[in-house]
């Protein structure tokens, strides 16, 4: 079966990092496009940043530019969020995301991790 499983997330103070994984498994992860989106309470879900199959593409949110960074190890089947510099703003649940756009959209996504930055 097609699963995504993210981790890492947890309790943390202002200005402090995290990192967060996403292990997939059940499809040739290799040729999906990873992204990680975030909600926070009372707001939608947005995407945070995004990599490429083979990683020779990132994008990110004007929000994080900067802070997070997004990699990928396909031999691993594992994508990677690393967040600096965390503000309260950050406060979500954190999804994983797999797309794959040929001969029409496949798209998995994962339960997601809580992060909470609090003073």
């Amino acid at each position: 079966q097609v699963q995504l499983v993210e981790s890492g997330g947890g309790l943390v103070r202002p200005g402090d990092s995290l990192t967060l994984s996403c292990v997939a498994s059940g499809f040739a992860f290799d040729t999906f496009a990873m992204r990680w989106f975030r909600q926070a309470p009372g707001k939608e879900r947005d995407v945070v940043a995004t990599i490429l199959t083979n990683a020779d593409m990132t994008n990110y949110a004007d929000s994080v530019r900067g802070r997070f960074t997004i990699s990928r190890d396909n031999a691993k089947n594992t994508v990677y969020l690393e967040m600096n510099s965390l503000n309260v703003d950050d406060t979500a649940v954190y999804y994983c995301n797999a797309m794959n756009r040929r001969g029409g959209v496949r798209e998995y996504w994962g339960q997601g991790t809580q992060v909470t930055v609090s003073p």
